[in-house]
């Protein structure tokens, strides 16, 4: 009777060069590891920081404003929410004025981002003379302060009797200057022989930017919607200025209004916040993505 042994397969020359590329990428794969793991801390913790204040905030809008000065400081929700939503409604109407930043931040949005949006196109095709001058011109504007606006804005408003009117509040600053800029360097990639084509074909200007350029512009577009949104939302200075009846507050304005001589409702601060800040979250989750290629798709263009 006869025993048949079998042995192990010899290595070939062919799979020990695939054994050792393989040993070689894992040991790279654990050396890469190992340099990017302070990298990794380091972001986490600014993650846990910067997410911080957002946590207390909403601990602190569900407690009365004693629990907030006691010790030790709550680290829980409580129990006060609809007792400071109550007193949140009674005392600013917030409801109203949300609705009325709301308005507002909608409308300007609109506006803002169609005359950026024209403005960009015309400094990034078309050919005049005086063009890098007014681009300069444009970018001048970015560095002059708020501050020496307000009076000569204020007086012009006033002449016009639009005090204590909408109206005061958007138009002065429907040309936004950042908003040009960056809607000119998303247009200077886009190649001018498609918009030449077009006027061939006979294509009007406004047949050919509507149908052929804002289609490949939309990431640039939809970060210029979120970043004027919220540059609207959060506006305080101005609207301040311009308003003076109460049911027409935005909500900065009317929050201000909850900061008196003598006694600060925290807890309602705190609530009023949150729920302002919640509208700005959801936009930038759902739009994050193209606002993140829209910046990032003119920071290397001329």
């Amino acid at each position: 009777m006869s025993t048949a042994t079998t042995s192990a397969p010899a290595e070939t020359p062919e799979s020990t060069p695939r054994l050792e590329t393989a040993t070689g990428s894992a040991a790279i794969a654990v050396r890469r590891g190992i340099l990017r793991a302070p990298v990794y801390v380091v972001l986490a913790i600014a993650a846990v920081l910067s997410v911080l204040p957002f946590c207390w905030m909403i601990i602190a809008s569900t407690h009365e404003t004693s629990d907030l000065f006691g010790t030790p400081l709550p680290v829980t929700p409580g129990g006060a929410l609809w007792e400071n939503l109550a007193r949140l409604q009674e005392s600013v109407n917030f409801s109203q004025v949300m609705f009325n930043s709301f308005a507002i931040a909608v409308v300007y949005t609109v506006f803002s981002s169609i005359v950026s949006i024209m403005c960009g196109y015309g400094l990034a095709t078309y050919r005049f003379r005086g063009r890098s001058i007014l681009l300069g011109v444009v970018l001048v504007t970015m560095m002059i302060p708020m501050q020496v606006l307000l009076v000569p804005l204020f007086q012009m408003m006033a002449s016009a009797g639009w005090i204590d009117s909408y109206q005061a509040v958007v138009l002065p600053f429907l040309a936004n200057a950042f908003g040009i800029f960056l809607m000119r360097q998303g247009f200077l990639d886009f190649p001018v022989s498609l918009i030449e084509a077009a006027r061939i074909d006979g294509a009007n200007e406004f047949r050919t930017f509507y149908r052929i350029v804002l289609p490949v512009a939309r990431p640039q577009i939809a970060a210029l919607v979120i970043y004027t949104f919220i540059s609207q939302w959060n506006a305080f200075i101005w609207p301040l200025l311009m308003l003076n009846t109460e049911d027409r507050y935005t909500v900065p304005v009317a929050l201000n209004t909850m900061i008196g001589m003598s006694r600060v409702d925290y807890s309602g601060l705190m609530l009023g916040s949150l729920l302002a800040t919640l509208p700005l979250m959801l936009l930038f989750l759902v739009f994050q993505k193209q606002f993140v290629s829209g910046l990032l798709g003119g920071a290397v263009k001329g």
